[in-house]
């Protein structure tokens, strides 16, 4: 082993590591269990058309945001690397939901001149 590489225990202090109790991931493992209890409640007491729908994809972003923000570690990372993760994935829903609306817009002429 070379003289420059340090042990973990050799490491200054503002270096160390922030470890979390296995309670707190249980709490959050916990809140997960509630939220899909949810979602599979949407689908027992029969909600019909968009508010099925977008119950469910509220219930599945926030199951999503816990997973990324704790089990990835994403909510004690520097805000660069945040965005550097977070940004394209918003962009491509965005440029997905204009390519959505086109689409819809050149369906209905179709529809109405080729009729």
């Amino acid at each position: 082993m070379s003289a420059d590489t340090k042990l973990p225990a050799e490491l200054p202090a503002e270096q160390h590591t922030q470890d979390h109790p296995i309670s707190f991931y249980l709490k959050i493992w916990g809140l997960l269990f509630v939220l899909s209890t949810f979602s599979y409640l949407v689908d027992y007491f029969n909600f019909h058309s968009y508010l099925r729908w977008g119950l469910i994809l509220i219930l599945m972003l926030m199951k999503a945001a816990l997973i990324v923000a704790f089990f990835m570690h994403m909510a004690w990372e520097r805000l660069a690397l945040i965005f550097a993760i977070l940004i394209p994935p918003l962009c491509l829903l965005v440029l997905v939901g204009l390519m959505a609306t086109e689409a819809d817009y050149t369906f209905a002429t179709r529809l109405l001149f080729f009729r």
